[in-house]
């Protein structure tokens, strides 16, 4: 049985600025990291904008396919991170690549069906989001281009997660970034047509987003061939010790189960917007796209309490463990309310930034309005959940809050709220917003309890 210090003692074994000087050094790259990400999305929305809003809503929709995708990605690198990082600050750099071997088999299988789906039955799979056959149109010769870049992601994902947590954490962003960036820029040539080319619209921002994959996995394994990178066991790739198999599945199942709860219910939530109407879909569109660009600052501090929580209980330092998680926890609640005030300072610019019907552009206003609210709750359960309880193992309870808070009360209410009650767009988009502010004193208690306390590390 563990004892652990208390109210003051356990302040005092933090350190200030080492705290905030490894915070920073982790939570910085990986922010830029997942706003450069973001800003795709945000880029396709504003080019395709100009073009017409159905390419912009069709694109939107069709890019939930790998939404989707990712939520298994995520619980594959997730598991990973988890384990990586425990036993990065152990020291133990062969179970390291044995880990990596592990990420990559499971994320190419994922890749593989994905990159399948696309291929063959786009218009099936876009008939989830949609009944409008102009935007399953083009959403389908999108999808088309799109999914080859799905087979590359995969793997990308599994090198820029062990750098993650090997101390590689900036040239891992670094490559991220510049695949961004490079995809920001074909963009805007396939899109229009620039510099001769022929313009693609939708298409080309798929063909932009293609290439871009395949360069950055290309620069991850030529960063990776360096001395002090790790790279895949590929000598022992099919013979992974049962053990830490057993490990990384324990970790990763519920991993899995919590990120498609979320996943399949945002989708859901995509989905039931687009059945309200073609304004209301075009409105959410935008609305997602500013919320995925505020929601980094929460994802790289979230990502980096991972890291710092699970070296420290990897290292066998349990009490510093619990102690970081508790600074942590709190800093949350300031990213959030930093975030609310962000949307609403936003929220005019967004507005004239895009061409939208005058339905559309009311919705758009009061859609931000209601996410100014959401986002306190988003970060405080991105930081604590998918952070810190999640760095010491923790990974059960974010799959059990979903179901509750997601799929027995808010998606529920907006199913009956679209298509029995009839409610306006906005109240159903509030519906979509409840989960996660739901949540946040149930979270708590959990955190308290510090069952995430653990060495996981063998």
């Amino acid at each position: 049985m563990v004892i652990f210090m208390r109210g003051k003692k356990q302040e005092a074994l933090i350190d200030r600025k080492e705290f905030y000087s490894n915070l920073t050094r982790l939570a910085l790259p990986i922010a830029l990291q997942s706003l450069m990400l973001a800003s795709v999305a945000a880029g396709d929305a504003l080019m395709l904008g100009k073009v017409a809003q159905n390419e912009m809503t069709a694109v939107s929709l069709a890019t939930q396919i790998q939404f989707v995708q990712n939520m298994f990605i995520m619980a594959v690198t997730g598991a990973g991170a988890i384990l990586g990082a425990q036993y990065w600050g152990k020291g133990d750099r062969h179970t390291l690549e044995d880990i990596f071997n592990i990420m990559l088999r499971f994320s190419g299988i994922v890749s593989l069906i994905f990159f399948l789906g696309c291929e063959l039955v786009p218009g099936l799979l876009m008939h989830i989001f949609t009944h409008d056959e102009a935007l399953i149109v083009i959403g389908s010769s999108y999808l088309r281009i799109a999914g080859w870049s799905y087979l590359f992601t995969g793997v990308s994902q599994c090198y820029l997660t062990i750098m993650k947590v090997s101390d590689h954490v900036k040239p891992g962003a670094l490559i991220s970034s510049c695949a961004v960036l490079l995809n920001i820029c074909l963009n805007a040539v396939f899109i229009f047509g620039l510099f001769g080319v022929p313009g693609m619209q939708a298409r080309g921002a798929a063909l932009a987003t293609t290439i871009s994959r395949i360069i950055e996995l290309a620069l991850c394994i030529a960063v990776s061939k360096k001395e002090s990178y790790i790279c895949p066991a590929f000598d022992r790739f099919m013979r992974v010790p049962g053990q830490l198999k057993s490990d990384f599945i324990r970790q990763c199942l519920p991993l899995m189960g919590g990120s498609l709860c979320w996943g399949v219910g945002f989708t859901s939530y995509t989905a039931i917007m687009g059945h309200v109407g073609t304004d209301a879909a075009a409105a959410n569109s935008v609305a997602a796209v500013v919320r995925d660009l505020i929601c980094c600052m929460c994802n790289g501090i979230g990502s980096a309490a991972g890291i710092i929580v699970g070296n420290e209980l990897g290292a066998g330092r349990l009490d510093m463990g619990r102690a970081y998680g508790i600074k942590l926890k709190n800093l949350s609640y300031v990213i959030g309310f930093i975030s609310t005030a962000l949307v609403l300072a936003v929220t005019p610019l967004v507005v004239r930034m895009v061409i939208l019907t005058d339905q559309a552009r009311g919705y758009l206003t009061g859609m931000m309005v209601i996410m100014s609210v959401y986002m306190i709750g988003r970060c405080v359960n991105t930081v604590t959940i998918n952070g810190v309880l999640d760095g010491g193992g923790d990974t059960l309870f974010d799959m059990y809050s979903l179901i509750v808070c997601m799929w027995l009360i808010a998606i529920p209410l907006a199913l009956i709220g679209a298509f029995v009650l009839h409610w306006s767009p906005l109240a159903v988009y509030a519906c979509t917003c409840l989960d996660e502010v739901g949540k946040i004193p149930w979270v708590m208690i959990r955190f308290r309890k510090y069952k995430w306390v653990q060495d996981l590390t063998r």
